[in-house]
């Protein structure tokens, strides 16, 4: 960013960014409470939480699938209307979906019933992203995404605290609890203040202008994306296994996680502070990511597992800003809920392949591959810059 950053007070006194920030963590709460919530659902209408496994799985391929088309829909009609809307759809397929397992529907029916919030939800990332680029200027955006990272962190501990409480109540109540979400974010962002026109460009001139992704020179943060994806997956899917390798349990698993999310909001609280988005740092992060993937490869104790935890999490939110800010920079305004949308899908991808690696090979290949992906992608980020493609 070529702009002065305002100091970090005028951000905490935008009462339009936290406008969009609470409407964004309303529109966000109902996917972190998803895997929870559907084994709860099932598990008290049919008594098998495999059910909710699969429920899970449709609605993590609904939203995948329906990402980028439902990026491409909002940069036609407008971000700030189309994200109302796509709120309000899944409110309403959710409420269907609890209502369905309350009235005994089989299984195949809870299945296709999960598909459409799944597609919509899809669709609120990168609206998401491209209506805050309408709340706030681009001098105060890295500190606002940087900001907005270590909300999700938050949410994501909420939402399981939420499920937990609520499903002591009633098996269906975490599914209703995600439809009142939605229907709180599409009411917030429905009301959400915005700058003033002429500062905005107009939403849908890029797209109706015929105006291309710039996907070659943006390949790189997708890259970034992907590096992201991969080396949380790693972390994320086997807390378990990396703990009883240094003699620890479930506790253990719990701890390292807890670590995962800790770091992360401190490091997104530094970033926000004094971080500056530029390939250099890109590059930093990248390798404290190879770092820490390195150090989960063996097992070399209890202090080595906390600090390639450590290393992970402390950069994870500042290289989401990174890699968001400098997107943002070269995303046509037509075009970027598409654009943000392709950025969710890549990294969603990363995680789920990063994943399948942990399930399918030893447990050293995961991080090992984790490595290599960050070094792939750290070293392209220092070509660029040396070469003039990066700053």
């Amino acid at each position: 960013m070529t702009t002065t950053a305002p100091p970090m007070s005028a951000l905490l006194r935008n009462r339009a960014y936290w406008h969009w920030s609470a409407g964004a963590q309303c529109g966000r709460l109902p996917q972190a409470m998803a895997p929870l919530a559907f084994t709860t659902l099932t598990l008290a209408t049919t008594g098998s939480y495999r059910l909710g496994a699969v429920m899970m799985s449709v609605f993590v391929v609904a939203q995948t699938l329906g990402a980028v088309p439902a990026g491409r829909l909002l940069d036609r009609v407008g971000a700030g209307r189309g994200v109302v809307v796509l709120a309000g759809g899944a409110a309403l397929g959710l409420a269907c979906l609890a209502g369905a397992a309350a009235a005994g529907a089989p299984p195949a029916a809870l299945l296709a019933l999960v598909v459409p919030p799944g597609v919509l939800a899809g669709g609120l990332s990168g609206g998401l992203r491209s209506l805050l680029a309408c709340t706030v200027d681009d001098a105060t955006l890295p500190r606002a995404v940087a900001v907005d990272e270590m909300m999700v962190d938050t949410t994501l501990i909420a939402a399981s605290l939420l499920v937990a409480g609520l499903a002591a109540l009633d098996g269906r109540a975490p599914v209703l609890a995600m439809a009142v979400a939605s229907a709180c974010c599409a009411a917030l962002l429905a009301a959400l203040p915005r700058r003033a026109p002429a500062a905005v460009a107009a939403p849908g001139v890029g797209a109706a202008a015929g105006e291309p992704l710039p996907l070659r020179a943006a390949a790189r943060w997708y890259a970034s994306q992907f590096a992201i994806g991969h080396v949380l997956s790693a972390v994320e899917v086997a807390p378990l296994g990396y703990a009883q390798r240094v003699g620890a349990g479930a506790t253990g698993a719990a701890v390292l996680l807890t670590v995962l999310s800790a770091t992360s909001v401190v490091g997104g609280a530094l970033f926000a502070w004094r971080g500056r988005p530029t390939t250099a740092t890109a590059a930093a992060f990248l390798a404290c990511f190879a770092a820490g993937s390195l150090l989960l490869v063996r097992p070399l104790g209890w202090a080595a597992l906390l600090l390639a935890v450590t290393a992970i999490g402390a950069v994870t939110g500042p290289l989401i800003t990174v890699a968001s800010v400098r997107l943002q920079e070269l995303l046509p305004p037509g075009r970027r809920a598409e654009g943000f949308a392709i950025g969710f899908v890549v990294q969603g991808t990363a995680f789920g392949l990063g994943s399948l690696a942990v399930g399918l090979l030893p447990l050293r290949c995961a991080p090992l591959l984790a490595t290599v992906t960050a070094v792939a992608v750290g070293g392209w980020h220092l070509l660029a810059g040396r070469s003039g493609g990066g700053r």
